[in-house]
């Protein structure tokens, strides 16, 4: 499948290993930096969706998504393992959730660029967890330093779910993200609260990133 994400926040806030581990599935290993493990919030909206060799489908092919997520390996390979996606198209979400076994909500979305600030707002339907902010990039564009705290938040080229005991592994492609210190504004924020999570009063450490070409491949049951 080939998408494109537009105008994408990353919001980090740390948390503790012994936190995390009762939220996230025994099988996976929590991968941290600095010693402790990291919750993100990713607000975004995606444009292009389509399956290889078909074209886009009108009505289904662009929308915005939201979603919570954290970081682990398994097999020593590391990825991404997500709390929550949000998004409105209620055919996606369907379709995520039977075959990727990720945990979709359908939500009433919208993502507005307004003068270069992104105004956001995702409220999920019939259950409590909404976001409501507005965000921009402050600088250039840079590639993250091997090593940085940037890097290992973004350059990873799998995401991991759990269905019936067993971890599958979805492989993703991208080139490197193209970075950009940034802004933001958190009028509401429960999204992490929904999945149990207890953020931090603390500044989140913020990125932007306005544009990306992305393949995902089928979901596979690891050995």
């Amino acid at each position: 499948m080939k998408q494109i994400w537009h105008d994408l926040l990353f919001a980090h806030w740390p948390l503790s290993p012994e936190t995390m581990r009762a939220l996230v599935p025994a099988q996976l290993t929590l991968d941290t930096f600095a010693g402790q493990c990291w919750v993100g919030l990713a607000p975004f909206h995606m444009s292009g969706i389509r399956a290889r060799r078909l074209p886009a489908i009108p009505g289904l092919s662009r929308f915005p998504e939201l979603n919570v997520r954290t970081y682990v390996t398994y097999g020593g390979k590391p990825g991404v393992y997500f709390f929550s996606l949000d998004a409105a198209n209620l055919p996606a979400v369907w379709a995520a959730r039977h075959f990727y076994h990720l945990p979709y909500f359908h939500a009433a979305m919208t993502s507005r660029d307004l003068g270069g600030i992104i105004q956001y707002h995702s409220r999920r339907l019939h259950s409590a967890a909404e976001f409501r902010g507005r965000y921009r990039p402050t600088g250039g564009v840079r590639l993250a330093a091997t090593g940085a705290i940037d890097h290992w938040f973004t350059e990873r080229y799998c995401l991991y779910t759990t269905h019936r005991g067993q971890v599958y592994r979805g492989e993703i492609h991208h080139q490197p993200w193209p970075l950009q210190p940034a802004e933001a504004e958190l009028e509401i924020n429960t999204m992490a609260a929904a999945a149990d999570i207890a953020l931090p009063a603390t500044a989140p450490l913020l990125l932007f990133a306005r544009k990306l070409d992305v393949l995902i491949w089928p979901l596979r049951r690891t050995e």
